[in-house]
């Protein structure tokens, strides 16, 4: 399995007052998912599904992400903020695919990257960003 991981664009909004997990993507955020999303279709980036948290600003990123790749989208609870390794496996044996990107916060994703090489089997590799970490044995 390849495993990308995908974060959101920006979502700073100076003076936000409503909760954060309401925050969508600022007109930023949206022009830096495009080139980003347009970018991964050049490397030929071909996620067979895209799985996102269903906060605002990630399941637009996602949204962007899917059109541009071509490529089926759900939503999938677990990946809420502060979602780790736990939630990972389960997500990941829920959405089978040989290759799968997911989109959610950054706190996740940066977790779930640095520890995916040590909890899961060699046949997993993740990617995040242009990064690219393999499995070991």
């Amino acid at each position: 399995m390849q495993l990308y991981f995908l974060r959101h664009g920006e979502a700073d909004w100076p003076g936000w007052t409503k909760p954060d997990d309401e925050r969508p993507l600022t007109d930023f955020g949206k022009k830096e998912v495009r080139q980003v999303a347009k970018f991964l279709n050049r490397l030929k980036v071909k996620p067979d599904l895209i799985v996102t948290s269903p906060l605002p600003r990630a399941l637009q990123t996602a949204e962007v992400a899917a059109e541009q790749l071509k490529t089926k989208l759900r939503q999938d609870e677990a990946l809420e903020p502060g979602f780790g390794i736990g939630e990972l496996s389960a997500v990941l044996k829920r959405h089978r695919s040989k290759v799968l990107m997911l989109v959610g916060p950054r706190a996740g994703l940066f977790e779930c990257d640095l520890r995916v090489d040590r909890w899961f089997p060699q046949d997993v590799q993740s990617r995040c960003g242009v990064d690219r970490h393999r499995s070991r044995n």
